[in-house]
């Protein structure tokens, strides 16, 4: 991760901000992996933690999500990346962040979900971190099928009260069709959570044609696959489904090289600009953060190396707000925090 000494600031560093597509397990920075696989007996350097934290595909991510999350066993594991998570959003100005949990993959480890997501809730909910609130979203793994997506949706529904917001699913995106889980997200959705669902990351634009018309999805993670379908793009716009970009995650898991089908690409190739130009709604985020090696601010610092003008910076963090699963009245708060700060610093 760049540190604030490495790196030019960015034009919303100082200002509150949302994070929307985050996963907890996808933040275990090599400092932490390190003192995670310590408690479990297995003795690790921050360089082997680094050295796997190195791929080209979609493939060689999953394995090393995978093996870092083989170290996530108890509760107090959860309870340790949440501290550690929480106070590196603390210092990028967020203020708000929906939090993605594994439970497909707790499920498939025989763990109790219910204590593990205890664990994650009091820490974010602790004094430390009383001026960052938190929601979460369970996801299940696409390639362990419909009847674990089933499985998570009832935790997700269980658990609702006690802050999960979301149910979506994740992983491998071309491990089954989207109409397996129409149960799985009937079930959420009538039971009152909102729906979100990864798609077009590596599947085709017909991926998240699914997702929105059989799942219902309500924001879609990636979507990059949309750049080649104008009009998916103006159906996503007349839904006013959202896309949650992710730059460096879509580089580092060679997403984006596959969409447009060559190996030389670089964050000028990715299609925010293209979405922001149509005025598709979109948010920025980190995906995985620790296992890409970048966090938000280093995010938004590559959308202003696309070329994107000071307002449309801030007209994206104001969109990280807006497609908050938030009840109105505090949604409404929020962006008013923001316009304020964004016009005490000058920028508006």
């Amino acid at each position: 991760m760049p540190t604030e000494t490495q790196r030019q600031p960015t034009i919303v560093a100082t200002l509150p901000k949302a994070e929307l597509h985050l996963h907890l397990d996808g933040s275990i920075r090599p400092d932490t992996a390190v003192q995670l696989a310590a408690r479990h007996g297995t003795k690790l350097t921050r360089e082997e933690v680094l050295a796997r934290y190195n791929y080209s595909n979609f493939a060689g991510f999953i394995e090393t999500f995978k093996w870092i999350t083989s170290f996530l066993r108890t509760p107090d594991d959860y309870a340790l990346i949440t501290r550690s998570l929480a106070e590196e959003l603390l210092l990028q100005n967020v203020v708000y962040a929906e939090i993605t949990l594994s439970v497909g993959v707790m499920l498939r480890r025989m763990q109790n979900v219910e204590a593990n997501f205890e664990a994650i809730r009091d820490t974010a909910n602790s004094v430390p971190f009383r001026n960052l609130r938190t929601a979460y979203i369970f996801d299940s793994a696409r390639q362990f099928g419909a009847d674990s997506a089933m499985e998570v949706a009832r935790w997700a529904a269980k658990l609702q009260s006690k802050g999960v917001i979301a149910f979506g699913i994740g992983g491998d995106e071309l491990a089954h069709p989207a109409v397996s889980f129409r149960a799985a997200f009937d079930y959420a959705r009538q039971d009152g959570l909102r729906i979100v669902c990864h798609a077009g990351e590596v599947g085709g634009a017909d991926s998240v044609r699914d997702a929105i018309e059989v799942l219902g999805a309500e924001r879609v993670g990636h979507g990059i696959a949309v750049m080649h379908d104008p009009g998916l793009i103006e159906s996503l716009i007349t839904r006013r489904v959202v896309i949650e970009n992710c730059i460096t995650s879509n580089l580092c898991t060679g997403a984006l090289a596959k969409q447009l089908g060559r190996s030389n690409v670089s964050a000028k190739d990715h299609p925010l600009p293209k979405f922001l130009g149509k005025e598709l709604l979109v948010t920025l985020s980190t995906d995985d953060p620790a296992l890409f090696h970048t966090d938000l601010l280093n995010e938004y610092l590559l959308a202003e190396e696309l070329g994107l003008s000071r307002k449309k910076i801030l007209d994206l963090a104001e969109g990280s707000i807006s497609a908050a699963f938030l009840p109105a009245n505090d949604k409404r708060q929020l962006l008013e925090n923001f316009r304020g700060a964004a016009k005490a610093a000058g920028l508006v």
